[in-house]
């Protein structure tokens, strides 16, 4: 599993001992969990997270979103200890834009909050809401259905994009979707990673979609969880639908479809 051993890279995240315990120490949702991003410049990664529902895959992103801390455990974000200025956003399932507020306010928010002033936010934002499909909606309200739930995500995106455009943190972002509009997301948030080169960690439940994503899929199993898995998606990081049609792609899903077969057998 993810290895601790010493490299020239920096580290983007960095958990060593994680545990997650709502009782006191009782039962354990998470137990000896390490996990390891290094950096990779210029090239940023993608990784997915897979598990059975209830293990900890979310959990694991509020952690790095400075929104729950672990019960035991060492957490870092690019060596530091999160707090409050260096927290990173996170694209939920559930559409998180505030609604009375228009699209190029909901994206330019967290600029707002770090006080930059609205002519130059009011440009970085549009930059991204160009970049998203979103050109001509800026100023409707950020609300269902005065936008599609993909337009709604796409809100989420950018926002996050301009909020911190090193790390993306998405949470099962297109579980919600139809299947066109999901397919539409996928490709977006491919552009996405081969233009800006974040560091993306995503959660999903559908492996097609986590093959199609990730460079790396690390697996859960079920509580006391921790990772027991970890695949290498060596296809090109360049995709496009014609990548679902390659032989080692449709493989590869074989493969991640057996090992979570395994990873559930394990209890």
């Amino acid at each position: 599993m993810p290895n601790f051993q010493n490299s020239e890279l920096d580290n983007i995240i960095e958990m060593r001992g994680i545990g997650q315990s709502y009782d006191g120490g009782k039962n354990w949702i998470i137990k000896d969990l390490d996990f390891l991003v290094e950096d990779k410049p210029a090239q940023g990664q993608f990784i997915v997270i897979l598990g059975m529902s209830g293990c900890g895959k979310s959990t694991l992103l509020r952690y790095v979103a400075g929104l729950q801390q672990p019960s035991e455990g060492k957490l870092l974000l690019k060596d530091k200890h999160i707090g409050k200025d260096n927290r990173v956003s996170m694209v939920f399932q559930q559409y998180s834009s505030l609604p009375w507020l228009s699209v190029l306010d909901n994206v330019g928010l967290a600029l707002q909050y770090k006080g930059v002033s609205k002519a130059e936010r009011d440009a970085k934002a549009m930059e991204l809401i160009t970049k998203v499909g979103l050109a001509g909606h800026e100023h409707k309200y950020a609300q269902y259905p005065t936008l599609s739930g993909g337009q709604l995500q796409r809100v989420a995106i950018a926002r996050s994009l301009l909020a911190n455009s090193d790390i993306l943190l998405m949470d099962e972002p297109f579980g919600a979707l139809d299947v066109s509009t999901r397919l539409q997301m996928q490709d977006l948030l491919l552009d996405i990673w081969n233009e800006y080169h974040p560091t993306i960690v995503f959660v999903t439940h559908d492996i097609p979609e986590a093959v199609y994503l990730a460079d790396d899929i690390y697996i859960m199993k079920s509580a006391p969880s921790r990772f027991v898995e970890h695949i290498n998606v060596d296809l090109p990081l360049k995709r496009d639908r014609s990548t679902k049609r390659d032989p080692r792609y449709i493989e590869l899903v074989q493969q991640v479809e057996d090992t979570m077969i395994r990873v559930a057998e394990m209890g």
